[in-house]
């Protein structure tokens, strides 16, 4: 019997528990170090690892006969499907003995519009591919990539890279992996460093979610945020990376001399007192500061649990007022639409949204945005990071390919690079800063000029940056 996940809700009545069936879907892995054969199926690209669907008729939860590898399609499955009652982590479906058939669909969210027109006649000179442009050797292609890079501030507007995150790594000092080699190799100029405030109160659950899992103790997530902070400064120092606390210097960040701006995935270790914003301000120079992460926190609602404030509170309205008095990017990453609408009526400088992705239809925890959200950000005069999960692009052209989607739906001017590196659960479309040539000629090759390509990777976030700090 072929179902869909439509009919999970109501299963026709010649359906029997254990009977054969395929159903198709997107396969989800529990981790980059999970098992093969235990994955989910779900009905929409999983866009992270915090927002597999809640809600158990849009989600499988799969034992396969082998390993299956979990791609970027639409797989189809076979298998035996049984209903569950009562399952202590939340799963209502099981498919077991389950193996792939069939051939993958096509992923969903492929751009088509004008840059996709574009593409075709320029794809093999961008990348150095053969056949009609035998003419174009790669070392061309990478002098055109990083020519279109050279003069400007490069910014990753949203990174953990170097293992700057994690509780033990943390708590035990553990040593950095490299950082401004890669970013020198690759010409990236600026990574806006990202400490995560409220990684104490939140864990991966039984079913594969990002959850919090109780309240932190008085004081614990400011403790917590002073040793994050710290260690970003231990990692600036270690490896000679400039700390950018004015507009100037990010204006003038170069490839051959990378820096990082102070960021903080999340306020918590604010504990709802607004002095502390002025004093990240000036101790940790911080600025770019987002609101919420993984934890509904004293400033509002975030994507991937049930809204509690019905967006943003009167404190994270206030937070938003003493970043713009102070000079600090507030950024609205992983908030609810309601509060990313109510923090676009507050601000007085641009908004940002670091790391997401464009979708046609946000699951109700998913962490991509509608066009309608991110023309929220657009009004503002903001800037929307698009981030790389393979599980949503699978290679650098389908990156460029989401990047131009985003560019069509929000404008040429608000939008930016955030990948989460280091902080992507499963694999990335970009990897290593090394690959930022790789990235600018993915983008020439979609049909960008390159006069957009440094708006792109560059000039938009510059903007926002420099009227955010005056």
């Amino acid at each position: 019997m072929r179902l869909s996940f439509d009919r999970l809700a109501s299963l026709p009545a010649e359906w029997a528990p254990g009977m054969p069936v395929e159903i198709e879907g997107w396969l989800y892995r529990f981790g980059p170090e999970a098992a093969d054969d235990y994955l989910a199926l779900v009905d929409a690209p999983p866009c992270c690892l915090g927002c597999l669907p809640r809600e158990a008729e849009r989600r499988i939860e799969v034992f396969a006969a082998g390993a299956i590898a979990a791609g970027p399609g639409r797989v189809r499955l076979a298998g035996t499907l049984h209903e569950l009652t009562d399952d202590p982590a939340g799963w209502r479906f099981q498919l077991r003995e389950a193996r792939a058939v069939g051939a993958p669909g096509a992923p969903r969210g492929v751009f088509a519009g004008r840059r996709a027109l574009m593409a075709a006649p320029l794809l093999c000179m961008a990348l150095g591919t053969t056949g009609g442009c035998a003419q174009t050797t790669p070392a061309a292609t990478d002098a055109a990539a990083r020519d279109a890079l050279a003069g400007i501030p490069t910014v990753d507007i949203h990174s953990h890279a170097g293992r700057v995150i994690g509780i033990q790594r943390v708590a035990e000092r553990a040593a950095f992996t490299p950082v401004a080699g890669p970013m020198r190799e690759g010409g990236m100029a600026v990574l806006c460093l990202a400490t995560v405030p409220d990684a104490p109160t939140h864990q991966v659950t039984s079913d594969g979610r990002i959850r919090p899992f109780g309240d932190p103790a008085p004081g614990e997530l400011y403790a917590y945020g002073q040793t994050s902070f710290q260690r970003i400064h231990d990692l600036a120092r270690e490896q000679g990376l400039r700390i950018i606390a004015d507009a100037a210097a990010l204006a003038a960040a170069r490839g051959d001399r990378p820096s990082i701006i102070v960021s903080a995935e999340g306020a918590d270790f604010l504990e709802g007192q607004i002095a502390r914003v002025a004093e990240a301000h000036a101790r940790w120079t911080l600025r770019h500061l987002q609101l919420t992460h993984y934890r509904v926190n004293e400033l509002g609602d975030i994507q991937t649990e049930p809204p509690v404030h019905g967006g943003l509170t009167a404190f994270g309205a206030e937070v938003i007022r003493q970043c713009n008095r102070l000079g600090i990017v507030v950024d609205v990453a992983h908030g609810t639409y309601d509060l990313v609408r109510q923090a676009a009526a507050v601000t007085t400088k641009p908004l940002v949204l670091s790391h997401t992705s464009l979708t046609n239809a946000p699951g109700p925890r998913s962490r991509q945005i509608s066009r309608d959200h991110a023309r929220i950000i657009a009004g503002t005069g903001g800037v929307i990071g698009i981030w790389p999960p393979t599980t949503i692009f699978a290679d650098m052209t389908a990156f460029a390919g989401g990047i131009a989607r985003m560019v069509d739906a929000a404008g040429i001017d608000h939008v930016a690079l955030g990948s989460d590196m280091g902080g992507l659960v499963g694999g990335s479309a970009f990897g290593s800063y090394r690959a930022l040539p790789t990235l600018s000629a993915a983008l020439l090759a979609r049909g960008f000029q390159a006069t957009e390509v440094r708006k792109l990777l560059a000039e938009n976030y510059l903007r926002v940056f420099t009227q955010s700090l005056a």
